[in-house]
C-alpha cells in the first residue's frame, strides 16, 4: 500500500518535531522484528468513597463490554470476522501512536517562532522518518491500509486528509488524496461507529479492554 506508506510516514514523521530522538522511535528493529505496541493497558484504581458518613474503599477496573454472541451463517463469514480482528490488532496501535504524536507535535510547533522555521523543520523530519519507517509501513496490506485510515479518524476525531492539511498544507494533502484515489481509497473517509463501522467499533472496544 504505497499511498498508506506515504501518508503514515508524514504523520509518524511528526514524531521528532517535539525533540524526540528518532533512534529511539518504535520503528522496526534491525533484525526485522516489529516493536511491541500493546493496545490494552491494564488499569486497577483503588480509592475511597464517602457513603452516608462512612468511608468505603472500592476498586475500579478496566471497562468490560458485553455483546450478543457473534453468529456466522457460513465459514466465510467467520473467516472475514477473524481477519478483521487480526487487522484491527495490527493497525490500532499505529492509529493510537499517530494520535499521541500529533498532540505532542502540535504543542511543540507552537513554540517555533515563524512559519518558515516550522516548514523547514518538518521537511527534515519527514525526510528522516521516511527512511526509518519504510520497512514497517510496507507490511500493511490493502485492507489494513483502508482500515488504518478509519481508525486514525476514530483516534484523532479528524480525517487523514484534515490532519495532513493541518501539518503539511493543502497542496500536500491534495497530492496524497489524489494518490489514494488511484487505489480506490479516500483520506477523507470518516468513521461511523453507529453505522457501517459498528462491527469494527465492537472489536476495537474489546481489543482495548483486553477481551480479545
Amino acid at each position: 500500500m504505497r499511498y498508506i506508506l506515504m501518508f503514515m510516514l508524514c504523520l509518524c514523521g511528526l514524531g521528532t518535531a517535539y525533540g524526540q530522538d528518532v533512534s529511539n522511535v518504535d520503528a522496526e528493529d534491525a533484525d526485522g522484528k516489529e516493536p511491541s505496541s500493546p493496545t490494552f493497558v491494564p488499569m486497577v484504581k483503588v480509592s475511597k468513597a464517602l457513603v452516608g458518613g462512612d468511608s468505603i474503599q472500592y476498586v475500579e477496573l478496566n471497562a468490560l463490554y458485553i455483546y450478543p454472541k457473534q453468529v456466522f451463517t457460513d465459514p466465510r463469514q467467520r473467516q472475514a470476522y477473524n481477519r478483521l480482528v487480526a487487522n484491527i490488532k495490527k493497525v490500532l496501535p499505529i492509529a493510537k501512536e499517530v494520535n499521541a504524536i500529533i498532540i505532542e507535535t502540535y504543542e511543540y510547533l507552537q513554540t517555533l517562532p515563524t512559519k518558515k522555521v516550522r516548514d523547514e523543520h518538518m521537511k527534515l523530519v519527514e525526510k528522516d522518518i521516511r527512511k526509518r519507517y519504510t520497512p514497517r509501513m510496507k507490511k500493511l496490506t490493502y485492507s489494513q491500509g483502508k482500515l488504518l485510515i478509519k481508525l486514525v479518524y476514530r483516534e484523532c476525531d479528524s480525517s487523514s486528509y484534515q490532519l495532513i492539511q493541518a501539518f503539511l498544507g493543502p497542496v500536500r494533502a491534495g497530492f496524497y488524496q489524489a494518490f489514494a484515489s488511484l487505489f480506490g481509497a479516500s483520506l477523507t473517509k470518516k468513521y461511523d461507529p453507529e453505522g457501517v463501522d459498528r462491527y469494527t467499533e465492537r472489536i476495537v472496544k474489546q481489543v482495548e479492554a483486553g477481551q480479545i
